[in-house]
């Protein structure tokens, strides 16, 4: 009797312990952001600017880093048929589903070194950390680094299915198409089907991501809460007048396509400023043709862009704009042609019960956190069609992304990665 009351003794006291040990434990700050300063070095010129596009040499190169530091983490380490990088875990609990998390780490032309490599770096923190505190999950875990997020989420599209023939098609300043970079990244477009994951493969699916924006780092807040990530539709505007000699053809007889496509662009400003919400439509783009400056612009192509967390809005304010593309016609001349693309991303919402858990994960670390929609889109946006899935955001100082001037502290980036740890173990034990 003694022995057995003993026993258990000693089995709720190590459960205690082991609990205590599980709530303390945090990354190591200057560990993460050395892995990240280094990081950047892949494809930095002399002025201290990284350049690291998707299938770049540079990108190459970093990922083989990300594989080895991943190695040293103690993952077993693959590349999928799309390129993305896996490195998993095994679980305690034999047949339980995978839980995952991980970002990015290509980037813009120019951009900063921030966007996508936080979350990966903090990602493979996370492991180091269980492993060096002897922490075992019950699910398996697995640690994702997506190809070419920034090209237009191939990796993650991928998995979920949704990477059709045409964007294989499309290609970046490297010259390489999608096509051609995932056979670079070591994948291989002849099995991409194999890639895909079925619906509910996964227990959840977790990003820690900077937040993009200034909402974080105005508020003076610690952590982001994602609710949800807009949806994004991308069309090709193509206004066709007619191309006459610049000088001879008189100011009342011209039919000026770029005329037309200055006036369409004030049209989407008006629009996307006529309703109230989080929407917000672009025109990033613009080609005149045939571009001589003695040649009135006989055609252009601009792009055009709608975000919103609701696909319902999103086709409302495009169907509002391309209407009101009538007056623009007749006042001009000119006629419009309206060519939806294939690089779209439908609304996602975070998971509630993962939301509640990244919000107890951050208080516990007396962290200020705020709910908010996340305005750019990302990957988990994807692996939200396959799994429950949420976001960390963190404070990017001065609202500054896209830019080498991107800057997210050391302390910011370890108060994500600790948030990414306990909500991590939290839903290892309340998952089933």
């Amino acid at each position: 009797m003694f022995s057995k009351v003993y026993s258990v003794v000693l089995i709720l006291l190590s459960v205690a312990i082991n609990g205590v040990e599980a709530q303390s434990v945090n990354v190591n700050q200057s560990r993460l952001e050395a892995n990240l300063l280094k990081l950047a070095e892949f494809g930095q010129d002399e002025n201290g600017v990284t350049n690291r596009v998707a299938f770049s040499d540079a990108d190459i190169e970093a990922r083989a880093y990300i594989i080895e530091l991943m190695k040293k983490a103690g993952l077993e380490v693959s590349i999928d048929f799309a390129g993305n990088i896996l490195g998993k875990q095994a679980g305690t609990k034999p047949g339980l589903k995978p839980i995952g998390f991980g970002s990015h780490i290509d980037m813009v032309p120019n951009g900063g070194n921030y966007d996508g490599c936080v979350g990966s770096i903090a990602a493979i923190e996370v492991i180091q950390t269980l492993r060096e505190n002897n922490l075992k999950t019950r699910h398996p875990l697995e640690v994702i680094i997506f190809s070419n997020e920034e090209g237009g989420v191939m990796g993650s599209r991928a998995i979920a299915g949704h990477l059709g023939p045409n964007a294989l098609k499309e290609r970046n300043i490297t010259g390489f198409s999608m096509g051609e970079g995932i056979m670079r990244l070591g994948g291989d477009t002849t099995r991409l089907s194999e890639v895909k994951r079925d619906q509910g493969s996964i227990a959840a699916f977790l990003e820690l991501h900077i937040e993009q924006g200034a909402v974080l780092d105005e508020a003076d807040l610690d952590i982001g809460i994602v609710d949800g990530i807009v949806g994004l539709n991308w069309w090709d505007v193509e206004i066709t007048g007619f191309a006459n000699h610049a000088g001879t053809t008189p100011m009342d007889r011209r039919q000026d396509a770029l005329l037309a496509a200055a006036q369409f662009i004030q049209l989407v400003n008006e629009v996307a400023n006529q309703y109230d919400g989080n929407h917000v439509g672009t025109v990033g783009r613009i080609q005149a043709m045939p571009g001589a400056p003695n040649v009135i612009p006989g055609k252009v192509v601009l792009s055009l862009e709608i975000r919103d967390l609701s696909e319902d809005k999103i086709q409302m304010l495009y169907g509002e704009m391309k209407n009101r593309t009538s007056a623009i016609e007749d006042a001009t001349g000119t006629s419009f042609e309206f060519i939806a693309l294939d690089t779209t991303g439908k609304p996602a919402l975070m998971d509630d019960s993962i939301k509640q858990e990244i919000a107890n994960a951050a208080r516990s670390l007396n962290l200020s956190v705020r709910n908010m929609p996340s305005g750019a889109g990302h990957d988990a946006q994807d692996m939200a069609l396959i799994g429950p899935a949420g976001m960390i955001f963190v404070p990017s100082v001065g609202g500054i992304s896209h830019s080498p001037k991107e800057f997210t502290s050391a302390a910011d980036m370890a108060n994500g990665a600790n948030v990414l740890l306990h909500s991590l173990l939290a839903l290892d034990k309340k998952l089933p």
